[in-house]
Order: C-alpha cells, then sequence, then structure tokens
C-alpha cells in the first residue's frame, strides 16, 4: 500500500515518535533512490507540489537522527529537506528543477532486524505526466490534510491508450553536435526541425501520439532523453541525428539498434562519439551501488531488443528508392539513448552534414516531410507486424 489513511497520522500523534536513524541516496540526473532507516515501520504518505517541483513524503511525528551529509541533495534533486510539519506529522521535502514522479515508494522490513526502510525511487517525468499526477492528487493545498491513495506512475510503455512514440531530437543547447560544411548549420538545429516534421506526420496517424524528448533548444543528458520517454509510457523512441565523417564522400541513412558489440568501425565511432554528449556539457557518468544499479542504465531486454530490430528494418523498408540508404544501412553500436530496457528505440542517422549533397537535403524543409512521411509509414507498418504477432 502506497499511502497510509490520515487517521494514522493522527493516531500516531500519542504514540513516541518514529526514529529515523540513517539514509542515503544516490542516482544521476534521470532517476534517483531514496533509502530512509527507521526503527518501526512507518506510515507515509506522497503528494506533489508545483513552482518548484517537488515531492513530499508525509510521516507521523518523526525525530530525525540523519547526518546532513547523508541526505545531501543529488542526482535529480536540488534540495532536501525534513522536519516537524504540525502536531503529530513530520514531512520530507524533495525539491527538483524539472518535473519528477514517483516509480516506487514502498516500506521494507530488514531481515533479521526490526527496523524497517522507507524506499523512494524517483524519476524526472515529462510536465504532462506532472501535471496528470497533480490532478489525481485528493488535496489542492499543501497545508491540507493529507488523505487518500496518490496512484505511483510506473515507468514503461502502456498497454492502453494512444501508441506513443518519443522523437528525440539529438543534442542541443550546449551540445551544438556536427556542423554543415556549407551552411555551417548545427546539428541541434536540423534534428529538432526534422523531429517537429516526424511528430507532425506521427500524429497524423490514427490512435497515435508523438511527444517530443526536447521542444526547445536546450540541453538533456541521454539518460534524461531516455527516461523522458519512459514516463509518457511511448511504446517506440526514435532517436534522429545527423553527424559528420572525416570521409566526405559518404552519404546516406543510417538506423542503428543497440547492441554491446558493434557491427562495424563506423557504427562504433559513432557511438562513441554521441555517448560523450554528457560530457561536453560536463556530466560525468558515475557508477553508482549495486542497491540502485537497477535504476540506472541497462541494457536493453532481449524482446525489446527484437522489437526495435523489427522497427529499423520496417524503417529501411521503407527507405529503399526513396531516401538514398549507406551500404549495410541497419547497422548496431553501443548507443546509451537506446537502452531503455522496455522501450524498442532507434537511433537514425539521417544523412552526414560532412557531405554536401546530404547537407543541402538535410537542411531542406521539402525533404525533411517526405522523410517524416516515410518513417511513419514504417511505424504505421511495424505496429501491425506487432499486432499479427501478438505483441
Amino acid at each position: 500500500m502506497l499511502c497510509a489513511p490520515a487517521a494514522a497520522f493522527a493516531a500516531s500523534a500519542d504514540a513516541a515518535p518514529l526514529l529515523a536513524f540513517a539514509a542515503r541516496i544516490a542516482g544521476d540526473d534521470a532517476r534517483t533512490r531514496l533509502i530512509i532507516d527507521f526503527d518501526r515501520k512507518p506510515d507515509f504518505e506522497v503528494h506533489y507540489v508545483a513552482n518548484p517541483y517537488r515531492i513530499l513524503i508525509d510521516l507521523p511525528q518523526t525525530d530525525f537522527g540523519i547526518k546532513a551529509e547523508e541526505l545531501e541533495a543529488r542526482g535529480i534533486f536540488t534540495d532536501i529537506r525534513y522536519g516537524a510539519m504540525a502536531a503529530g506529522r513530520s514531512r520530507i521535502v524533495l525539491t527538483a528543477t524539472r518535473p519528477v514522479g514517483v516509480a516506487l515508494a514502498e516500506v521494507q522490513q530488514e531481515e533479521g532486524a526490526s527496523s524497517h526502510r522507507l524506499v523512494i525511487d524517483a524519476a524526472i517525468v515529462t510536465e504532462t505526466v506532472f501535471q496528470t499526477q497533480m490532478e489525481k492528487q485528493s488535496w489542492k493545498e499543501v497545508s491540507a490534510p493529507a488523505g487518500g491513495d496518490v496512484p505511483v506512475q510506473l515507468p514503461g510503455s502502456k498497454s492502453d491508450g494512444p501508441f506513443v512514440i518519443a522523437v528525440d531530437a539529438g543534442h542541443g543547447g550546449i551540445d551544438n553536435g556536427a556542423r554543415g560544411g556549407v551552411t555551417k548549420m548545427e546539428e541541434k538545429h536540423v534534428t529538432l526541425a526534422f523531429a517537429r516534421q516526424l511528430a507532425e506526420a506521427l500524429n497524423a496517424l490514427p490512435d497515435t501520439r508523438a511527444i517530443l524528448t526536447r521542444n526547445k533548444d536546450e540541453f538533456l543528458s541521454l539518460s534524461q532523453r531516455v527516461q523522458l520517454a519512459r514516463s509518457e509510457g511511448a511504446n517506440l523512441l526514435i532517436s534522429i541525428h545527423a553527424d559528420t565523417l572525416r570521409q566526405k564522400d559518404i552519404r546516406g541513412a543510417t538506423v542503428y539498434t543497440i547492441s554491446d558489440k558493434a557491427s562495424d568501425s563506423l557504427a562504433a565511432s559513432l557511438a562513441e562519439r554521441e555517448n560523450l554528449s554528457d560530457q561536453i556539457a560536463g556530466i560525468a557518468f558515475v557508477d553508482e551501488p549495486a542497491e540502485v544499479a537497477d535504476i540506472l542504465l541497462d541494457l536493453t531486454r532481449r524482446e525489446t531488443q527484437a522489437f526495435s530490430i523489427s522497427l529499423a528494418q520496417s524503417v529501411v523498408g521503407k527507405f529503399k528508392d526513396q531516401v538514398l540508404l549507406i551500404n549495410n544501412p541497419h547497422r548496431h553500436a553501443g548507443f546509451r539513448v537506446l537502452t531503455a530496457p522496455d522501450v524498442p528505440s532507434i537511433l537514425l542517422e539521417l544523412g552526414f552534414m560532412s557531405n554536401k549533397e546530404d547537407e543541402q537535403l538535410l537542411t531542406d524543409p521539402a525533404w525533411q516531410k517526405k522523410v517524416a512521411g516515410l518513417i511513419a509509414e514504417a511505424v504505421k507498418d511495424y505496429r501491425t507486424t506487432v499486432a499479427s504477432n501478438g505483441g
């Protein structure tokens, strides 16, 4: 049970306060896990508040015997506060700069001990998801009594509702990406322009909703892109890129799926460069403790990878004789943006900004619209294939 009735807080007011005696926090800029140890089982409630984005964890009266450094803000949180809220009530406030949601909130009993731990897994979500969480709450004001269950926002693709495709415009903000040799156009602008065209084409399909991981010139880390797709329950993720190569005569589109071993040296070098996007913005990839590894980057599950390959083959098939393709157009490598374990994902290199013919096409709105339409057709065929196979 996620939330306790408000009456439980009132009843506990006459009892001895809970004791929170230890805590730890770990995560990255897309997901963060918070663990707090209590001397006995705590009842709790979760709420969301905007301006700024906050997660509130309400508890019965609690004495916090936690060292300050144990709950120092990190990951998606910029500030963490805790203490008494009112008679018989205490609160933990987790503040973030982006919309956030709780993917897991549960109490676990320590094996062989009387103590309990409260585990909170939080992740960034889109503004739409955050607003939905706010609207589903049983209260409207911070000071209102807590009461009623608040459903958690679980990650992963949804089986009901429209078919959701996350369209990810590569690079952005401080990360400019490649630069055209003739027009000097930066890749981040090319990918965003195409992503908008693709979203429009996908939204024209029946029972389909396309979302953009970014709709402006902003930086998103690779893990944030993955998590934003998951927060919307995306059924697919399509990441858009237009790189450069030293060999200026190479041109054409390529579709990549994930693999721990690259299909060739070109795929390996492109994946290595794309995976440096976070470092360009000064974000270092940090190995997390084993206890939080399950909420950080993982390789895709095999069934998800099979769907990704099916989508890639569908796109290549639609491009044939319509859009120039590189030799062996379906390739694979370890792109971190493709690591959602439950969202089939492809990375599409539309062409190369280092080739003047490709560059001319990549910056042409008419060409963008044509290619976006072909991808939409490929997605439509993919859905038909998956449905016929019982997927």
